[in-house]
């Protein structure tokens, strides 16, 4: 098994590519050890001193790390990633629910046309650009003309996450949106 490493736009996280499905559909962002307890993976990689978060997309993992350096985790990551795809275990345990963790949606009713664009932009433009650098993005209210947006994996305190928002998916939504002022991280 051959897994590729990608550096991502946020120092602290790097993305692993196994070469095979890992999150068949949606995210799964486990920003602490306990968060990890439904999944395996997510366990043995938080076993490694030094990691501070872990996120699974489609195809790949990505991994937060806290003051430990790359050169030191990255061979035990290697290993914990190899080791659980070599042994044919489930990615999630059984009791495991992808459903929204209690991040309930907001707008104002008369907004659904406005947030359906929104959701059909995130979808079709955004997501699969930050989906490329190791994270996710999920839309999560919108009120008096501004959008606010929930960044995960590696887009979670990336040093470049404030322009991503401002520069580009804010003058995206404005763009096609003029009702939209602004764009917020929640």
């Amino acid at each position: 098994m051959f897994i590729q490493t990608e550096a991502t736009p946020n120092p602290a996280t790097l993305k692993f590519l196994p070469g095979r499905t890992v999150l068949p559909e949606g995210t799964l962002h486990m920003p602490n050890a306990e968060a990890a307890r439904q999944s395996p993976l997510a366990e043995k990689l938080f076993a490694i001193d030094g990691i501070a978060g872990v996120f699974f997309g489609n195809d790949f993992i990505t991994v937060t790390k806290g003051g430990a350096e790359w050169p030191h985790l990255k061979p035990a990551i290697l290993g914990a990633i190899m080791e659980h795809f070599m042994s044919g275990q489930p990615l999630l345990r059984n009791d495991t629910s992808l459903a929204p963790s209690g991040d309930e949606e907001f707008f104002d009713p008369s907004d659904a046309g406005t947030v359906d664009t929104i959701k059909e932009l995130l979808e079709t433009r955004v997501r699969p650009a930050v989906a490329a650098d190791g994270g996710d993005i999920t839309f999560r209210g919108y009120k008096d003309g501004i959008v606010y947006l929930a960044m995960q994996g590696s887009c979670a305190g990336c040093p470049s996450s404030t322009a991503t928002l401002k520069h580009g998916i804010q003058n995206l939504m404005r763009h096609f949106l003029p009702d939209v002022r602004e764009v917020q991280a929640i």
